[in-house]
């Protein structure tokens, strides 16, 4: 099991950004999918971004495509989400996960706080 934690998050003015961190420890990642996910004050969790491993290919939701970017250091065994042009909507709880090749997200970081004020 890999252990995840986020860092990174706090409070920003709309319309500004964040880089957010997630640090894994305990095993190699580098062949694991990493994806950010979050979830808003009663709301269900959401897909955000993820990066795969060795080709480094993107996705995002579309809701943050163009202003969000995904990427992952795996010397330093860390995936960054850089969010730029956030707005109150994006309050939310940001978490980090990892998927095996071939698996679903297995395990979870415990999340950094992101709250966006207008």
């Amino acid at each position: 099991q890999v252990q995840l934690v986020e860092s990174g998050g706090g409070l920003v003015q709309a319309g500004g950004s964040l880089r957010l961190s997630c640090a894994a420890s305990g095993r190699t990642f580098n062949t694991d999918t990493m994806g950010w996910f979050r979830q808003a004050p009663g709301k269900e969790r959401e897909f955000v971004a993820d990066i795969t491993s060795s080709e480094g290919i993107t996705s995002f939701a579309a809701s943050v495509k163009g202003r969000f970017a995904v990427s992952r250091d795996d010397a330093k065994i860390t995936v960054y989400l850089q969010m730029n042009s956030l707005n109150p909507d994006e309050t939310a709880i940001y978490y980090c996960a990892a998927a095996r090749p071939g698996t679903a997200y297995s395990s979870w970081g415990q999340g950094t706080q992101v709250t966006v004020y207008s």
